[in-house]
Order: structure tokens, then C-alpha cells, then sequence
């Protein structure tokens, strides 16, 4: 009978190999359903088989659930077969994990560890307890249990250490720091794992660096979230760069392996020739074994398990080939982070997140253009098309589905961000429908963004000009997070809209809200809560007629925006007021001269309100300093400019949307009850992370926003004082 099933086994490779799943699985079933029996091993392999099958290529994850536990009971009566046993639990806990099962396949990795503690101490059985510990600290994350989640990592780390593996530590080592991310408690513990993570990338030998692409990947995002954390954008920007080119030789390595393998096709069609002569067919015959040597040698730049069909690292989605992988640890862990696709389009989006405050639009435009490119295709391949919501979706898609939904509202919200920097409201209109379609479709899924929406429509209120309609937004986007931050930020934004509606009440409403961020922002980590709260009290000092203290208080914060964010718009409304303040201070020649350094950084931001506003404080300077002609000719700079503005506003207010996103509402989104979705919204792994398949989660940070945007400063009128 052993025969039989070595030709069902080989019958299921062809069909396999031929795309015919159905007909592959149809080969495996008849071993499991035949009326003569077969010995236990020969049913367990097959039904392991079967499950690999099923993952791979379908979301019927129940049915392969059932093989796996049939294996496990078949397995019971089997003294040793630790490899079988291993891969059974291993196979058992990713269907657990795919159905949202998380007590069940904790249950299943504990059971799989006490196996491991009891094996031996053999390489491939230290190999196997790292793959349970990522999978138990994947399920721990889930649960929002981070420390036992890195305890869980740390038992996977001493192993690595013991059987001498640095890129198996480092694996460990970059997932115990994304974890420290998520949790963020204690800032030198978060600097500790970044400094292990560099300490061991060291350790692996240059040549071994090259066959480490996911980890490479990995760990520099890693850090790029923590550098844009703690508002370190220089630092950022130098690993970005490291990525970006990683990412360019990849896919230009790629496209070669592509090429040659067209050229290998089209010379296995000649071969296939019987008129071949001998010595062309000769001549063919070498070169095909040149390239065939080509293509080996490209494709061995990566983890080669030897036995991809029993460990599927990547489930409800259709085959992947090991070229579209970004493999982070050897068999039989086989870490995959994210798809390929998926690190490119962060990498486009960590771009575009580091770029956009610079005023790099044009590279910015290209990075959102091609990173929701790349997301959209993905999210066609999971069933996600037009009028595709989560009430429809495979349960075994959620999750993959979330990591893209995610990394496409990040996008979208970038992207509204720069449209309303330069002034193109209608554009800006478009994204965020976009955001509010998706987030209509997706509302469990893409719960988190519900606060980042209601942010944005803060800001695109503020933009033109509905300064009571953005404050309510704000607040309403603050009441929507649990985040510190972001409500300190929301409330910031908020009183900026009530300084400008310009009335005595609205300024002490806005002081009540600077306030409470103002006595707290050292605690924060990073500088970006504190550089907005100083601009907001600054400005606010300033209508009080507080001119020094606001003085001070800018050139604080203006001090800490240029050296630590670089954010080009921020620095250049802090000028702007800074060039005011000096000018009602009588300093003119540095009023001209910070004034000016304003309207460059304006221009080329393409800030058309900041650009009016800093044009109507250089008119005041001219008319105080008697120069005529440079009044004239600025009058009419600024002339120019605020006819453009009308126009853009006028196209704005006349658009289908501008009263549905300034309306003081929140809109309206209809809960999918009776959807299961604890998988996509257990613990912490939807709210603006994105887990990582076989290992842990992974903290996106918020990208930075938008600094406000105001219009028509008016710096008269005398109201009462009051110090925070």
C-alpha cells in the first residue's frame, strides 16, 4: 500500500504544479478515504499535506483544521515522529490564529513548547521551540499582552543564542523592539532594543547580510518608527535612505530574474523542436544551463526551506513564489513580516511621511500614486473590489485585509495633508471622501481612522475658512481616541480655529483648551505636541497684546521645529508671526528680514494663505517704513494672490462635498453585528498597526500631521489677559 500512496502523493504534485488544487487534494483524500487502511504515518503526512494545500490556496480553513486534529490523534499513538508532531501544532495554531481562536492556539503552542522541552536538545528541535514562541507572542499581542508577548520572544532569542544563529537573534531581536514600539512604557527600554538590534545586525558577517533581505527590511522600518517617534527625522531620513535603495536593487534584480526567465522559456520552446540539428541544439542546450546557473544563483539570495509545502507563511490569499517573499527566519519558522508588496508600499509611504513635511510634493505625489497602486491590486487578489464591504469578506481575509486598509487610509490621509498645504481644496475633498467611502465600508476594520477622518475634516474646515465648524471637529476627533497624544494635538488644532473666529469668548474657550496640554507636553515623548501647543499659546499671548511673553514663547518653539521636525510650513507660520510680533515691536530691519525668509519657505510649499498672510505684514512694514514702491508692488503680489485664493475657495464651496465634510456630524455608519470580527479588532492589532504573520504586531506612528492653517490673522482688538 505504500506504493499506492507514493503515486497519489506524486499524482498531487503534478496537478499541483499544474495549478489543479481541487485535483491535488482530490488525490491526498483518497489515501485518507480509502477502505484499506494505511499505515498511521503514511495518513498523518497526508492529511498535513492536505491542510499546507488548503492554506495556500483557500480560505476553507475548518476543513483544514479537521485534517490537523485527526493528525494529532493519529499522532498520539506514534511514540517519537517529533518533526510530524511539530509540524501538526504548528499547522493546528496558524488555523487557530486565521479563525480568531486565540485561548485555543495559545493552548496548542504551550503543548507544542512541553514537546520541545522534552525532545532533546537537537538543532531542529531549539529551530522548532523559536517558531512556537513567535507564534505565542503573535497570540499575546493580540490580546494586548505585551510583556508576556516579549517574554515569549525573549525564551525564542535564548535559544537562537544557544544553537549560535545572530540572523535567528535577530529575528528575535527586531520583534522584541516592534513590541516595545507598540507599547511604548518606557523610553530606555525602547532605546535598549534599538541599540541590541544594531548590536546584532553587526555581529552577522556582511556576506550573510546579503541573503537577509526581510530582515533588512524589517529592522529599518523598525527604526525609521522609532526615529519619527521620538521626532529624530535626520536620523529617519539616513535609514530611509538605506531602504529606498535596498528596495530599488530588489526590484530591479527582480525584473532581471523575470527577464531571464522569459529567455528560459523561449529556449525550452526551441529545445522542444524535434528538426533540432545537432549543433544548434547543442549551442541552445549550453546556454540553457548558463542561464538555468543564473537563475539559481539569484534566486539562493533568500531562506530556502527545501520544504515549502509542509510551512505555508502566508494563508487566504493565492501562491506566492519565494521571489515575491521577504522571508525573515530560516525553515521551520519561516517568519515572513509582510508581503513584499506590502513593505514597498510602507517604504513609499515612510516617503512620503518623511518628505512631505520638506515640501517634497512632487516625490510625495509619485510615492501615494504607487504605494496605492500596489495596495489596491493586492486588495483586488483578497475579493476586495467595488462595493466589496467586510460584511462580505472570507474570515480567514480579514486580517491581510486590515494591514492594507490601513496602509491606504495612512496614504489617503497623507495626501489630504498635502493637497491642503498647497492649497488645492478640491483635490483634497476627493481624498477624503475616499477616506469616508472606505471607512463606510470597512467601519469595524478600520475603526481607528474614524478619529483621523474626523481630524482631517477639522483641518479641511479650517483651510477654508469655517473656523467654528473645524473646532468641532477637532473635538469630536479628540472624543474618538484613546491616544494622549492625539487628543492633546486635537485640542491644540481646535483652539487655533477659536483664536481665529477672533471674539472674546472663543479665546477663552481656546484657552481653556491650550491649557491642559500646555502644563503637560514635557511628558510627552518626541517634540511635536510641544512645538504645536507653543504655536497655539504663542499666537494666543499675541491677540492678548502679550507681545514679549509671545515673543518667547515662539522663538521656543520655533527653535524646536527646525531642529528636531523640519516641518517647512510650521517654521514658516512661526516666521510669520515671529515677523509680526517684531514689527509691532518696532524692529524692522529683523521683521524684513524673518518676514522674507517666511515668504520663501511659503512659495515654495506653494501655501497660498500663509503666503497672503505674511505678504499683508510685509505691506504694514513697507507703509511704517515710507517705502512706497515696495508697498505698491507688494500690494499687488498679494492682490494676485488672495484672487487665486477666492477662486480655489469659490471651487471648493461649490463643490458636491464641502457640506458634507464641514457639517457639524459625525457621519453615520452602519455596524456589521453580526460579523465575528475578533480577529481584526482583538487587542490592539487594528488600531494603527499592523501584525506581522507568524511573529508580532507592529506599531505604525501616526504620520505627522499637517500643521494649522491660518487665514486672516487679525492681530487687533484688546481682550482681557490670562496666564496659563
Amino acid at each position: 500500500m505504500e506504493a499506492v500512496a507514493e503515486g497519489l502523493w506524486g499524482l498531487a504534485d503534478y496537478h499541483e504544479q499544474k495549478g489543479e488544487i481541487g485535483k491535488a487534494v482530490k488525490c491526498l483524500e483518497a489515501i485518507c478515504q480509502s477502505q484499506v487502511s494505511f499505515f498511521p504515518i503514511v495518513e498523518v503526512k497526508t492529511r498535513l499535506r492536505i491542510a499546507t494545500l488548503l492554506l495556500q490556496h483557500s480560505h476553507n480553513v475548518n476543513h483544514a483544521k479537521s485534517h490537523l486534529e485527526r493528525s494529532q490523534l493519529l499522532l498520539k499513538s506514534i511514540p517519537s515522529c517529533f518533526d510530524l508532531k511539530f509540524r501538526a501544532y504548528s499547522l493546528l495554531s496558524q488555523c487557530y490564529h486565521l479563525v480568531g481562536a486565540i485561548p485555543p492556539q495559545k493552548q496548542i503552542l504551550h503543548k507544542a513548547l512541553d514537546l520541545t522541552a522534552s525532545a532533546g536538545n537537537e538543532i531542529t528541535v531549539k529551530l522548532w521551540s523559536c517558531n512556537f514562541n513567535s507564534q505565542l507572542a503573535n497570540a499575546l499581542i493580540i490580546e494586548g499582552d505585551y510583556q508576556n508577548s516579549i517574554s515569549a520572544l525573549q525564551c525564542g532569542f535564548l535559544c537562537a543564542t544557544q544553537i549560535c544563529y545572530p540572523e535567528l537573534q535577530m529575528f528575535f531581536a527586531t520583534s522584541i523592539l516592534h513590541v516595545h514600539l507598540m507599547q511604548w512604557n518606557d523610553e530606555n527600554l525602547v532605546t535598549a532594543a534599538v541599540n541590541k538590534c544594531d548590536e546584532i545586525w553587526e555581529s552577522i558577517e556582511p556576506e550573510k547580510r546579503q541573503y537577509c533581505l526581510g530582515l533588512l527590511f524589517y529592522n529599518e522600518l523598525l527604526h525609521i518608527f522609532y526615529r519619527l517617534r521620538i521626532c529624530d527625522y535626520k536620523n529617519a531620513s539616513q535609514h530611509l535612505d538605506k531602504l529606498d535603495a535596498a528596495m530599488k536593487a530588489d526590484l530591479q534584480q527582480t525584473q532581471h530574474v523575470q527577464e531571464l526567465t522569459r529567455e528560459l522559456d523561449a529556449l525550452n520552446h526551441s529545445l522542444s523542436r524535434s528538426d533540432l540539428p545537432y549543433r544548434e541544439r547543442s549551442a541552445l542546450s549550453e546556454k540553457h544551463a548558463q542561464l538555468q546557473e543564473r537563475l539559481q544563483s539569484m534566486s539562493s539570495l533568500s531562506y530556502s526551506t527545501g520544504k515549502e509545502y509542509l510551512e505555508p507563511a502566508y494563508f487566504g490569499n493565492i501562491r506566492r513564489t519565494c521571489g515575491d517573499k521577504l522571508v525573515l527566519a530560516p525553515s521551520p519558522i519561516d517568519g515572513e513580516w509582510l508581503p513584499k508588496s506590502a513593505v514597498y508600499a510602507l517604504v513609499d509611504l515612510m516617503v512620503v511621511i518623511i518628505g512631505r513635511p520638506k515640501g517634497l510634493f512632487k516625490e510625495c505625489g509619485k510615492r501615494i500614486q504607487s504605494g496605492m497602486q500596489i495596495i489596491k491590486e493586492e486588495l483586488v487578489k483578497l475579493g476586495i473590489t467595488d462595493g466589496v464591504r467586510e460584511v462580505n469578506l472570507q474570515h480567514s481575509a480579514i486580517w491581510m485585509a486590515g494591514v492594507y486598509l490601513m496602509v491606504l487610509m495612512q496614504f489617503l490621509e497623507n495626501k489630504v495633508a498635502l493637497e491642503l498645504t498647497r492649497s488645492e481644496f478640491v483635490e483634497a475633498q476627493e481624498a477624503l471622501v475616499q477616506m469616508k467611502n472606505w471607512f463606510m465600508r470597512f467601519p469595524t476594520i478600520l475603526q481607528a481612522c474614524e478619529s483621523i477622518i474626523e481630524l482631517l475634516r477639522g483641518q479641511y474646515a479650517h483651510s477654508v475658512g469655517c473656523y467654528s465648524e473645524a473646532a468641532f471637529h477637532y473635538i469630536e476627533a479628540a472624543k474618538l481616541t484613546e491616544s494622549k497624544s492625539m487628543q492633546s494635538i486635537c485640542q491644540v488644532y481646535a483652539a487655533v480655529s477659536l483664536i481665529c473666529i477672533g471674539d472674546a469668548e472663543s479665546s477663552t474657550q481656546a484657552l481653556d483648551l491650550i491649557g491642559p496640554v500646555y502644563r503637560m507636553m514635557d511628558s510627552f515623548v518626541g517634540v511635536r505636541e510641544k512645538t504645536s501647543v507653543l504655536f497655539a499659546y504663542g499666537l494666543l499671548l499675541m491677540k492678548q497684546h502679550d507681545l514679549q511673553e509671545a515673543r518667547n514663547r515662539l522663538a521656543r518653539g520655533l527653535q524646536l521645529t527646525h531642529n528636531n521636525l523640519g516641518n517647512l510650513q510650521l517654521v514658516a507660520q512661526y516666521l510669520t508671526i515671529l515677523g509680526s510680533l517684531a514689527l509691532a515691536l518696532h524692529d524692522t530691519t529683523q521683521a524684513r528680514e524673518i518676514l522674507r525668509s517666511s515668504l520663501t519657505l511659503a512659495k515654495k510649499l506653494f501655501d497660498i494663505p500663509t503666503q497672503i498672510w505674511v505678504l499683508s505684514v510685509l505691506t504694514n512694514l513697507y507703509q511704517e517704513l515710507g517705502e512706497r514702491g515696495s508697498e505698491m508692488e507688494n500690494f499687488e503680489y498679494q492682490r494676485k494672490k488672495v484672487e487665486d485664493l477666492q477662486k480655489r475657495l469659490a471651487d471648493a464651496h461649490s463643490s458636491i462635498h464641502h457640506i458634507e465634510l464641514i457639517d457639524k456630524v459625525k457621519f453615520e455608519v452602519h455596524q456589521f453585528h453580526e460579523l465575528d470580527f475578533k480577529r481584526a479588532n482583538a487587542g490592539s492589532s487594528m488600531r494603527v498597526e499592523l501584525d506581522i504573520p507568524e511573529s508580532v504586531g507592529i506599531s505604525a506612528p501616526l504620520p505627522s500631521f499637517s500643521s494649522s492653517r491660518l487665514v486672516d490673522l487679525d492681530t487687533g482688538g484688546r481682550r482681557g489677559k490670562r496666564k496659563i
